[in-house]
């Protein structure tokens, strides 16, 4: 299975008083969704799940890629590695999945199916972990490609 952990765009400051969760992206933000969502959509298996964060921000995010995607609590600010695992389904699930979501929660979660620990692994904004998994129990996970949205276009 493939596992894909993308952090969402930058996104506006937040006020006192707003909820956080309503944050939106920024014109920078929406621009560099929109290029490794693009990029993505042409990378991606046709199977492959979407799960997002309930945040404007991710779902924003997730917008720039222009596929159906659903909507997963356990991708949200309060949610842990543990919980986005489990939704998931790694490492057995049959399709790769694309997780759209926050920081540090993503690097959390790479770093628990990379290195087995909790560790602050750190996902830049619009940036992307691609974990390689296989079939075979006895395989381990590697990471087949960690990038930001300034090399996206140098990749095609």
């Amino acid at each position: 299975m493939d596992l894909i952990l993308w952090r969402h765009a930058e996104a506006e400051d937040g006020e006192p008083d707003a909820p956080d969760a309503k944050r939106a992206l920024t014109s920078k933000g929406k621009r560099h969704a929109a290029r490794v969502g693009e990029w993505l959509d042409h990378q991606l298996p046709e199977q492959c799940r979407v799960l997002v964060s309930p945040a404007v921000r991710c779902l924003q995010t997730a917008d720039g890629l222009g596929r159906r995607y659903t909507i997963h609590e356990a991708l949200n600010t309060d949610s842990t590695a543990e919980r986005m695992r489990e939704a998931c389904g790694w490492p057995g699930h049959r399709f790769p999945a694309l997780l759209i979501g926050h920081q540090p929660l993503l690097g959390e979660l790479a770093a628990l199916i990379l290195a087995g620990a909790q560790q602050p692994w750190k996902i830049r904004k619009a940036g992307m972990f691609w974990i390689k998994g296989s079939d075979a129990e006895d395989s381990i996970p590697f990471i087949r490609l960690a990038v930001g949205p300034e090399l996206i276009g140098k990749l095609r």
